[in-house]
Protein backbone atom coordinates (compact mmCIF):
# COMPACT_ATOMS: atom_id res chain seq x y z
CA UNK A 1 0.00 0.00 0.00
CA UNK A 2 1.49 3.65 -0.76
CA UNK A 3 1.61 6.05 1.88
CA UNK A 4 2.07 9.62 1.00
CA UNK A 5 1.69 13.12 2.40
CA UNK A 6 1.12 16.19 1.12
CA UNK A 7 1.05 19.28 2.70
CA UNK A 8 -1.56 21.78 0.88
CA UNK A 9 -1.27 24.39 3.84
CA UNK A 10 1.40 25.25 6.02
CA UNK A 11 0.98 28.28 7.49
CA UNK A 12 -0.02 29.53 11.08
CA UNK A 13 -3.08 31.19 12.24
CA UNK A 14 -3.07 33.45 8.92
CA UNK A 15 -2.23 32.42 5.79
CA UNK A 16 0.70 33.89 4.05
CA UNK A 17 1.59 34.25 0.47
CA UNK A 18 3.34 31.65 -0.25
CA UNK A 19 1.43 29.54 2.68
CA UNK A 20 -2.19 28.25 3.07
CA UNK A 21 -3.90 27.64 5.87
CA UNK A 22 -4.11 24.50 7.63
CA UNK A 23 -4.91 21.41 5.53
CA UNK A 24 -2.74 18.06 4.89
CA UNK A 25 -4.20 15.15 2.51
CA UNK A 26 -3.09 11.62 3.45
CA UNK A 27 -2.97 8.89 0.46
CA UNK A 28 -3.40 5.79 2.14
CA UNK A 29 -3.42 2.98 -0.76
CA UNK A 30 -6.27 4.12 -3.01
CA UNK A 31 -7.88 6.11 -0.38
CA UNK A 32 -8.01 10.06 0.29
CA UNK A 33 -8.01 11.27 3.79
CA UNK A 34 -8.31 15.17 4.22
CA UNK A 35 -7.16 16.41 7.91
CA UNK A 36 -8.02 20.30 8.22
CA UNK A 37 -9.91 22.70 5.76
CA UNK A 38 -8.34 25.47 5.84
CA UNK A 39 -9.73 28.88 4.51
CA UNK A 40 -8.91 28.42 0.57
CA UNK A 41 -8.25 23.96 0.67
CA UNK A 42 -10.26 23.16 -2.36
CA UNK A 43 -8.32 25.63 -4.68
CA UNK A 44 -4.72 24.38 -2.53
CA UNK A 45 -6.33 20.92 -4.14
CA UNK A 46 -6.80 22.32 -7.71
CA UNK A 47 -3.47 23.42 -7.68
CA UNK A 48 -1.97 20.41 -6.38
CA UNK A 49 -3.67 18.44 -9.40
CA UNK A 50 -7.33 18.03 -8.71
CA UNK A 51 -10.50 18.21 -6.43
CA UNK A 52 -9.65 14.48 -5.45
CA UNK A 53 -12.67 12.51 -4.36
CA UNK A 54 -11.88 12.34 -0.77
CA UNK A 55 -13.05 9.01 0.74
CA UNK A 56 -13.44 11.34 4.26
CA UNK A 57 -12.38 14.42 6.30
CA UNK A 58 -10.97 14.75 9.80
CA UNK A 59 -11.02 17.57 11.83
CA UNK A 60 -8.60 18.58 14.35
CA UNK A 61 -10.73 21.35 16.20
CA UNK A 62 -12.50 23.88 15.57
CA UNK A 63 -11.26 27.31 15.41
CA UNK A 64 -11.66 28.72 12.44
CA UNK A 65 -8.65 28.24 10.29
CA UNK A 66 -8.99 25.00 10.29
CA UNK A 67 -12.34 24.08 9.28
CA UNK A 68 -13.50 27.18 7.33
CA UNK A 69 -12.87 25.74 3.97
CA UNK A 70 -15.25 22.85 4.25
CA UNK A 71 -18.26 24.51 3.33
CA UNK A 72 -17.23 25.39 0.01
CA UNK A 73 -15.46 22.49 -0.87
CA UNK A 74 -18.32 20.60 -0.04
CA UNK A 75 -20.90 22.59 -1.91
CA UNK A 76 -18.41 22.25 -4.86
CA UNK A 77 -18.35 18.69 -4.79
CA UNK A 78 -22.45 18.95 -5.21
CA UNK A 79 -22.26 21.56 -8.30
CA UNK A 80 -19.87 18.52 -9.80
CA UNK A 81 -22.41 15.91 -9.19
CA UNK A 82 -20.74 13.99 -6.30
CA UNK A 83 -23.30 10.95 -5.43
CA UNK A 84 -20.28 8.87 -3.26
CA UNK A 85 -20.88 9.19 0.24
CA UNK A 86 -18.34 11.13 2.40
CA UNK A 87 -17.74 11.39 6.14
CA UNK A 88 -16.95 14.19 8.18
CA UNK A 89 -14.93 13.35 11.16
CA UNK A 90 -14.28 15.64 14.48
CA UNK A 91 -14.73 15.95 17.85
CA UNK A 92 -17.89 16.41 20.02
CA UNK A 93 -19.47 19.42 18.69
CA UNK A 94 -18.98 18.70 15.19
CA UNK A 95 -23.37 18.26 14.70
CA UNK A 96 -23.83 21.81 16.10
CA UNK A 97 -21.14 23.46 14.21
CA UNK A 98 -22.75 21.59 11.21
CA UNK A 99 -25.95 22.82 12.29
CA UNK A 100 -24.54 26.57 11.83
CA UNK A 101 -23.17 26.10 8.87
CA UNK A 102 -26.32 24.25 6.70
CA UNK A 103 -27.76 27.50 6.02
CA UNK A 104 -24.22 28.02 4.04
CA UNK A 105 -23.88 24.48 2.79
CA UNK A 106 -27.42 23.66 1.62
CA UNK A 107 -28.12 20.49 0.00
CA UNK A 108 -26.13 18.51 -1.44
CA UNK A 109 -25.92 15.52 -3.75
CA UNK A 110 -24.35 12.90 -0.96
CA UNK A 111 -24.72 11.05 1.69
CA UNK A 112 -22.84 13.63 4.30
CA UNK A 113 -22.60 12.27 7.08
CA UNK A 114 -21.36 13.85 10.62
CA UNK A 115 -19.38 11.61 12.97
CA UNK A 116 -18.31 12.94 16.40
CA UNK A 117 -15.59 10.60 17.44
CA UNK A 118 -14.53 9.75 21.01
CA UNK A 119 -10.83 9.96 21.51
CA UNK A 120 -9.35 6.22 21.09
CA UNK A 121 -12.29 4.83 18.92
CA UNK A 122 -10.37 4.18 15.59
CA UNK A 123 -12.20 4.34 11.82
CA UNK A 124 -11.72 1.64 10.00
CA UNK A 125 -10.34 2.09 6.57
CA UNK A 126 -8.50 -0.31 3.14
CA UNK A 127 -5.75 -1.97 5.17
CA UNK A 128 -5.46 1.31 8.03
CA UNK A 129 -7.27 2.56 10.97
CA UNK A 130 -7.22 6.38 11.77
CA UNK A 131 -7.35 7.14 15.69
CA UNK A 132 -7.66 10.14 17.34
CA UNK A 133 -6.47 11.61 20.76
CA UNK A 134 -6.80 14.05 23.05
CA UNK A 135 -3.97 17.25 22.71
CA UNK A 136 -3.05 20.22 25.29
CA UNK A 137 -4.77 23.09 23.13
CA UNK A 138 -7.17 24.44 25.59
CA UNK A 139 -10.31 23.33 23.76
CA UNK A 140 -11.32 20.02 22.54
CA UNK A 141 -9.02 19.07 19.97
CA UNK A 142 -7.61 15.88 18.54
CA UNK A 143 -4.45 14.80 17.11
CA UNK A 144 -4.88 11.64 14.59
CA UNK A 145 -2.74 8.27 14.15
CA UNK A 146 -3.13 6.88 10.60
CA UNK A 147 -1.67 3.48 11.33
CA UNK A 148 -1.82 0.58 8.67
CA UNK A 149 -2.91 -2.98 9.70
CA UNK A 150 -0.13 -5.23 10.65
CA UNK A 151 1.36 -6.56 7.33
CA UNK A 152 2.60 -10.57 7.07
CA UNK A 153 6.18 -12.03 8.05
CA UNK A 154 8.77 -11.79 5.45
CA UNK A 155 7.87 -14.49 2.77
CA UNK A 156 10.63 -17.45 2.21
CA UNK A 157 10.71 -18.24 -1.16
CA UNK A 158 13.20 -20.60 -1.23
CA UNK A 159 12.24 -22.46 1.77
CA UNK A 160 8.65 -22.78 -0.58
CA UNK A 161 10.20 -24.42 -3.01
CA UNK A 162 12.35 -26.67 -0.59
CA UNK A 163 8.62 -27.69 0.99
CA UNK A 164 7.66 -28.48 -2.80
CA UNK A 165 5.45 -25.56 -3.83
CA UNK A 166 5.79 -24.27 -7.24
CA UNK A 167 6.30 -20.68 -7.84
CA UNK A 168 2.84 -19.14 -8.87
CA UNK A 169 -0.30 -18.57 -7.15
CA UNK A 170 0.71 -20.68 -4.68
CA UNK A 171 3.45 -18.43 -3.57
CA UNK A 172 0.45 -15.67 -3.03
CA UNK A 173 -1.90 -17.61 -1.45
CA UNK A 174 1.13 -17.97 1.62
CA UNK A 175 1.38 -14.90 1.56
CA UNK A 176 -2.09 -13.93 2.02
CA UNK A 177 -1.93 -16.36 5.07
CA UNK A 178 -3.72 -19.45 3.15
CA UNK A 179 -2.30 -23.00 3.20
CA UNK A 180 -1.40 -24.99 -0.01
CA UNK A 181 -0.74 -28.15 -1.17
CA UNK A 182 3.01 -28.73 -2.28
CA UNK A 183 4.59 -31.96 -3.84
CA UNK A 184 5.27 -33.12 -0.59
CA UNK A 185 2.38 -32.40 1.30
CA UNK A 186 0.52 -29.35 2.71
CA UNK A 187 2.31 -26.42 3.60
CA UNK A 188 1.03 -23.77 5.61
CA UNK A 189 1.77 -20.17 6.03
CA UNK A 190 3.93 -20.20 9.32
CA UNK A 191 6.67 -22.84 7.47
CA UNK A 192 7.56 -19.60 5.16
CA UNK A 193 6.60 -16.28 6.80
CA UNK A 194 9.01 -14.65 9.34
CA UNK A 195 7.17 -12.81 12.09
CA UNK A 196 4.55 -10.45 11.65
CA UNK A 197 5.77 -6.83 10.82
CA UNK A 198 4.03 -3.50 12.31
CA UNK A 199 2.69 -1.43 9.61
CA UNK A 200 3.93 1.80 9.03
CA UNK A 201 1.85 5.17 11.29
CA UNK A 202 1.66 8.46 10.57
CA UNK A 203 0.70 10.89 13.29
CA UNK A 204 -0.51 14.31 12.64
CA UNK A 205 -0.78 16.37 15.91
CA UNK A 206 -3.11 19.55 15.17
CA UNK A 207 -2.63 22.45 16.97
CA UNK A 208 -1.31 21.34 20.40
CA UNK A 209 1.40 22.35 23.02
CA UNK A 210 3.86 19.31 23.76
CA UNK A 211 1.87 16.42 24.73
CA UNK A 212 1.90 13.18 27.20
CA UNK A 213 -0.46 11.62 24.72
CA UNK A 214 0.94 13.06 21.26
CA UNK A 215 4.47 11.54 22.43
CA UNK A 216 2.69 7.65 23.19
CA UNK A 217 0.50 8.25 19.87
CA UNK A 218 3.69 8.97 17.57
CA UNK A 219 5.98 6.24 19.06
CA UNK A 220 8.08 4.60 16.80
CA UNK A 221 5.95 6.59 13.88
CA UNK A 222 7.16 6.79 10.21
CA UNK A 223 6.46 10.03 10.30
CA UNK A 224 5.05 12.98 12.83
CA UNK A 225 3.57 15.83 11.12
CA UNK A 226 3.60 18.44 14.39
CA UNK A 227 2.72 22.27 14.54
CA UNK A 228 5.60 24.94 15.18
CA UNK A 229 3.64 27.87 15.91
CA UNK A 230 6.57 29.51 17.64
CA UNK A 231 10.24 30.06 18.04
CA UNK A 232 12.26 29.33 21.13
CA UNK A 233 12.44 32.75 22.27
CA UNK A 234 8.74 32.73 22.61
CA UNK A 235 8.61 29.33 24.40
CA UNK A 236 6.34 31.25 27.39
CA UNK A 237 3.68 32.19 25.10
CA UNK A 238 3.68 28.91 23.03
CA UNK A 239 2.89 27.20 26.29
CA UNK A 240 0.04 30.37 27.35
CA UNK A 241 -1.77 29.59 24.82
CA UNK A 242 -1.42 25.98 23.80
CA UNK A 243 0.67 25.81 20.95
CA UNK A 244 4.20 24.41 20.57
CA UNK A 245 7.79 25.89 19.33
CA UNK A 246 9.71 24.26 16.79
CA UNK A 247 12.67 22.61 19.52
CA UNK A 248 9.79 21.74 21.92
CA UNK A 249 8.27 19.39 19.05
CA UNK A 250 11.91 17.97 17.96
CA UNK A 251 12.43 17.11 21.72
CA UNK A 252 9.17 15.48 21.82
CA UNK A 253 10.31 13.76 17.96
CA UNK A 254 13.10 12.36 20.31
CA UNK A 255 11.88 10.77 22.83
CA UNK A 256 8.69 9.27 20.80
CA UNK A 257 11.27 7.92 18.79
CA UNK A 258 9.78 9.26 15.51
CA UNK A 259 11.51 8.13 11.83
CA UNK A 260 10.62 12.06 10.55
CA UNK A 261 9.38 14.96 11.81
CA UNK A 262 7.65 17.59 9.51
CA UNK A 263 6.79 21.19 11.26
CA UNK A 264 3.70 22.68 10.34
CA UNK A 265 1.71 25.56 11.09
CA UNK A 266 4.61 28.04 10.81
CA UNK A 267 2.93 31.97 11.85
CA UNK A 268 4.42 34.63 9.41
CA UNK A 269 6.29 36.49 12.46
CA UNK A 270 9.36 33.19 11.88
CA UNK A 271 11.52 32.53 8.93
CA UNK A 272 10.93 28.46 8.35
CA UNK A 273 14.68 28.07 8.28
CA UNK A 274 14.68 29.75 11.39
CA UNK A 275 12.27 27.07 13.35
CA UNK A 276 13.87 24.39 10.91
CA UNK A 277 17.56 25.09 12.79
CA UNK A 278 16.28 25.25 16.39
CA UNK A 279 13.98 22.17 15.67
CA UNK A 280 17.37 20.44 14.49
CA UNK A 281 19.12 20.64 17.41
CA UNK A 282 17.08 18.60 19.29
CA UNK A 283 15.92 16.24 16.55
CA UNK A 284 18.08 16.23 13.47
CA UNK A 285 15.66 14.53 11.02
CA UNK A 286 13.47 17.57 10.92
CA UNK A 287 12.18 19.32 7.72
CA UNK A 288 9.78 22.43 7.49
CA UNK A 289 7.61 21.63 4.43
CA UNK A 290 6.28 24.29 1.85
CA UNK A 291 2.78 23.68 0.25
CA UNK A 292 2.85 21.22 -2.46
CA UNK A 293 5.83 19.15 -0.57
CA UNK A 294 5.26 16.00 0.22
CA UNK A 295 6.39 12.82 2.32
CA UNK A 296 6.63 9.40 1.04
CA UNK A 297 6.57 6.65 3.50
CA UNK A 298 7.75 3.66 2.13
CA UNK A 299 7.92 0.44 4.01
CA UNK A 300 10.51 0.17 6.58
CA UNK A 301 12.59 -2.06 4.91
CA UNK A 302 12.59 -0.05 1.47
CA UNK A 303 14.28 2.77 3.58
CA UNK A 304 13.26 6.04 5.77
CA UNK A 305 10.49 8.47 4.68
CA UNK A 306 11.69 10.84 1.85
CA UNK A 307 10.59 14.45 1.74
CA UNK A 308 10.11 15.65 -1.78
CA UNK A 309 10.08 19.52 -2.55
CA UNK A 310 7.31 20.78 -4.58
CA UNK A 311 7.67 21.20 -8.26
CA UNK A 312 8.06 24.58 -9.40
CA UNK A 313 4.86 25.37 -10.99
CA UNK A 314 4.84 29.48 -10.09
CA UNK A 315 6.30 31.81 -12.53
CA UNK A 316 9.41 33.80 -11.90
CA UNK A 317 8.75 36.35 -9.23
CA UNK A 318 5.69 34.45 -7.92
CA UNK A 319 5.28 34.28 -3.76
CA UNK A 320 7.13 31.98 -2.42
CA UNK A 321 6.99 31.04 1.33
Amino acid sequence: MEIEVLFLGTAGSAPTRGRGLPSTLVRCGGEQLLFDCGEGTQRQLLRSGGLVALDAVFITHFHADHFLGLPGMLKTFSLQGRDAPLAVHGPPGLKALFDALRPVIGRVTYDLSLVEVEAGTPVPGAGYTVTSFGVAHGVPAYGYAIVEDVRPGRFDAARARELGVEEGPDFGRLQGGEPVQGSLGQVRPEQVLGDARAGRKVVISGDTAPSEMTRVAAHEASLLVHEATFGHADAERAAATGHSTGQAAAMLAAQAQVTLLALVHISQRYQPSEIEQEAREAFPNTVVPRDFDRVEVPFPERGAPVHVPRQKREPPGAPGG
